[in-house]
């Protein structure tokens, strides 16, 4: 667990569950309320840091409707946000892959559909939310300042997966470069797998771009 903090936000990073999928914790540090970012497993784990830090949590986004990220979802009775061209994920485990495995649970519906320029709001701090399709066809990466989490699309030195049922490998390059690549160099990637990266450093090295 890793935890990253300022006079503004707070970010706390877990991995959880078998595909080690990156769930963040990021909100306000004047309120303590805070969203839940793809909570795909390990309900316990998370919700132990929650109350261990005092916080609040007042709703989950999903980046991306795949069991990975979302298995969690139903444990936390709370309001689920994701893109509306992935919202049938959350309750098809054909589309969600959880027909993959065994004890995932179905998630419960979307609260929220989200689409491209949204803005998520907590406790006045706004993301803005960058649909990033390709690996899924809602997928969707979430900007706040000099930081976006990019689920599934961008990875430190790769990309979303494109050979999964509703795949598209070239949407996925397009939406990486019309999207992420023209944030500022400095903003700091925080992907759904694997460890963080900058925009500066996938633009210089990264070979899928």
């Amino acid at each position: 667990m890793q935890k990253t903090s300022n006079r503004e936000y707070i970010l706390h990073h877990l991995v959880v569950g078998p595909l080690e999928t990156n769930c963040y914790i990021f909100g306000s540090a004047r309120t303590k309320e805070v969203l839940i970012i793809d909570p795909g497993a390990d309900y316990d784990k998370i919700r132990t840091l929650i109350e261990k830090e005092a916080l609040v949590a007042k709703f989950i986004v999903n980046t991306h409707g795949h069991i990975d990220h979302t298995g969690a979802n139903y444990a936390f009775k709370l309001p689920v946000y994701i893109h509306k061209r992935d919202a049938n994920f959350l309750t098809n485990p054909m589309l969600s892959l959880s027909a993959l495995y065994s004890n995932f649970a179905v998630s419960p519906k979307a609260s929220r559909l989200l689409e491209e320029g949204d803005e998520i709001d907590i406790s006045g701090m706004k993301l803005k939310v960058l649909h990033t399709p390709g690996h899924t066809p809602g997928g969707i990466s979430l900007h706040y300042k000099k930081i976006v989490f990019t689920g599934d699309a961008l990875f430190a030195g790769s990309v979303g997966r494109a050979d999964l049922p509703y795949s598209n490998h070239k949407a996925l390059i397009t939406a990486i470069n019309d999207k992420l690549m023209r944030l500022d160099d400095d903003t700091l990637v925080l992907p759904g797998h694997g460890e963080e990266t900058t925009i500066a450093a996938e633009r210089k090295s990264n070979p899928w771009l």
